[in-house]
């Protein structure tokens, strides 16, 4: 058996309800958003056509960015959209099209399909970009290779590119192995850990000033008042369609690698990313059933029974959790399940950034190694992170 450190959680629920709905929570009191300070960026802009990367959580207040700058009448001529969509209602890994939104009448240009990166021809009439996106602090989540992408095109074209900076709800800890160049992807473009603890404003820095891109790009920023890696950020718009709540949003690091398994994370559900399951799991006391829903069409197990465990609780009290990326349902899924072969798909090393963690795993390395293995090449990180940091940190 596998030496497991013994998690023991116990919570009391009073008279605290800890379901916290993206949707439905103001921003935390006091912090403003870059995009909020408008006056700051326009400067930037003045009269010059330009552009701006943004979705659904590209909000200024109850008012889109995009409508916001029509309606002051500055020279927006189109928009660039990343994963999900422009309105943020496209299904992970969807493939998207060019279109005009609706609303704006607005050529909008996908970054998520064979064209992730914007094309020279894209570019000829805009002098600037503004980059407005809410990222939620992972490395395999891919709004920060978009940036990365877009970075790279300003640098080619010689295009101003102004990051209108948005707290990191999980800016407040960095952990997990740190990306090995071999597995470079769309999930994870560069040598940093699945949770790495900095805001757009300050990853865009670090990648310019690493040399990550090919070229070097004008870079400005917006940055958040009042924001500082301590700070409990509650999202008052759910980033992607399965991550609807501030549970899933603190479970998603430690829960994502699930996808490059057979293991089930609640996709088709009402609760993606707040629990995980399969349908031959020997242990847990919560059953659910994936069915096609409007965030994935065609779930993993999709229409047959799952069993495993109901994370709610845990997400709901993360922060008053031993704060950091935990492997522990990953290592007990496999241990129950990997007798049936089949446990690991071709993603998971794209997703770990490494083939290092899942070799430990089938090797039945316990936790304490596997943690103490990414240590040195975390330190190494840390250390680089805090010439780019914009915020007081939480150490």
């Amino acid at each position: 058996m596998r030496n497991y450190q013994i998690v023991t959680i116990i919570i009391t629920l009073l008279s605290v309800n800890i379901s916290v709905s993206c949707a439905q929570k103001a921003p935390e009191p006091g912090i403003v958003p870059g995009a909020a300070r408008k006056w700051t960026y326009l400067s930037y802009v003045g009269d010059k056509p330009f552009a701006v990367v943004a979705n659904h959580t590209s909000m200024v207040g109850n008012t889109h960015l995009a409508d916001t700058l029509l309606a002051m009448k500055y020279n927006l001529k189109k928009i660039f959209s990343p994963e999900h969509g422009f309105r943020g209602d496209a299904e992970a890994g969807a493939y998207l099209y060019n279109s005009i939104d609706t609303i704006t009448n607005l050529p909008v240009i996908s970054l998520y399909g064979d064209n992730k990166k914007p094309k020279p021809k894209d570019l000829q009439d805009i002098e600037i970009i503004l980059f407005d996106i809410q990222d939620v602090g992972a490395r395999f989540y891919t709004y920060i290779s978009t940036l990365t992408l877009v970075m790279e095109a300003c640098a080619e074209n010689d295009i101003k590119l102004v990051v209108l900076d948005r707290p990191n709800p999980n800016g407040f800890y960095v952990d997990g192995p740190v990306l090995d160049p071999r597995f470079k992807s769309f999930v994870g473009m560069h040598p940093v850990p699945i949770v790495h603890g900095m805001t757009m404003a300050e990853y865009a820095h670090m990648v310019n000033q690493e040399g990550w891109i090919n070229g070097t790009c004008e870079l400005s920023w917006v940055k958040c008042q009042n924001y500082t890696h301590n700070t409990h950020y509650q999202l008052p718009v759910a980033p992607s369609p399965n991550l609807k709540s501030m549970e899933a949003v603190y479970l998603y690091p430690s829960l994502c690698l699930f996808e490059g398994t057979s293991v089930s994370v609640g996709r088709g559900t009402d609760t993606p990313f707040e629990i995980y399951g399969h349908p031959d799991l020997n242990y847990g006391d919560y059953t659910f059933t994936p069915e096609p829903n409007s965030g994935s069409s065609n779930p993993k197990h999709n229409g047959t029974k799952c069993r495993g465990q109901n994370l709610r609780y845990y997400g709901g009290n993360f922060h008053q959790m031993p704060v950091k990326f935990n492997i522990y349902w990953l290592l007990e899924s496999y241990d129950d399940l990997k007798s049936q072969g089949s446990f690991f798909n071709a993603f998971f090393d794209k997703l770990a950034g490494t083939d290092k963690l899942r070799k430990q795993i089938e090797a039945g390395k316990d936790i304490d190694e596997i943690e103490k293995s990414w240590q040195k090449d975390l330190e190494a990180f840390k250390k680089m992170r805090k010439k780019y940091l914009l915020y007081p940190d939480f150490e």
